[in-house]
């Protein structure tokens, strides 16, 4: 009689597990990569796009002011939409998990990225930084938005490719992907202006570009 006991046994922990991946009606659960990377996301996308206004309102070039534009009207939609799914899946905006859970594993197979300090989303720039940014001007304020804004895109494509290993979810996984080859894209803009203004990015997060 052991034999069908321990079999109950492990499918009731199986079962358990999954309840904490999905839902009853089989959407993300509070636990799961899905919610956790749109909770993450949200916040990170959050920052970006202070960012983006602060060089904006500092008059700068044109080709910078274009850039805050695109990234103000992208990650302000994108965000919009990670907490759309939260309420659609009847999750809320918040949680008690420490940032980046849903990348640690637990059962859900996946690790954090290489050089990602656990418990914060990679690429954020600091409060010091921020103040930084802020303080500065003309070609120095472009400069730093810029160094700042790679690292954080940079952040941004390594939390969506470590969704992308976890999920199969068509939306978020579409999502993901576009957030790579966005701001993968942005990237290589953003080198690019750095170097026309004698600068060059913050030390790669990323393992290749």
């Amino acid at each position: 009689m052991r034999r069908p006991v321990l079999i109950v046994c492990g499918v009731l922990v199986l079962a358990a597990a999954a309840f904490l991946l999905f839902g009853r009606d089989g959407t993300p659960a509070d636990t799961s990569p899905e919610a956790g990377f749109a909770r993450d996301m949200a916040t990170h996308h959050a920052q970006a796009v202070d960012m983006a206004f602060v060089i904006r309102d500092k008059g700068p070039a044109r080709e910078i002011r274009s850039l805050a534009f695109d990234i103000i009207n992208t990650q302000a939609n994108q965000r919009g939409m990670f907490q759309g799914w939260l309420q659609q899946w009847g999750l809320s905006q918040a949680t008690d998990q420490r940032p980046m859970a849903w990348m640690s594993g637990h059962g859900h197979g996946g690790t954090p990225s290489a050089g990602a300090t656990p418990g914060v989303m990679p690429g954020m720039a600091s409060a010091e930084e921020l103040s930084r940014l802020k303080a500065a001007q003309g070609t120095q304020a472009e400069v730093l938005f810029l160094q700042l804004m790679i690292r954080h895109h940079e952040g941004g494509v390594q939390m969506a490719e470590g969704l992308l290993r976890l999920s199969t979810r068509s939306e978020v996984v579409s999502m993901a992907q576009k957030i790579v080859d966005g701001q993968s894209g942005e990237i290589k803009l953003m080198t690019e202006l750095l170097a026309q203004r004698g600068a060059q990015p913050y030390p790669s997060m990323l393992k290749s570009q």
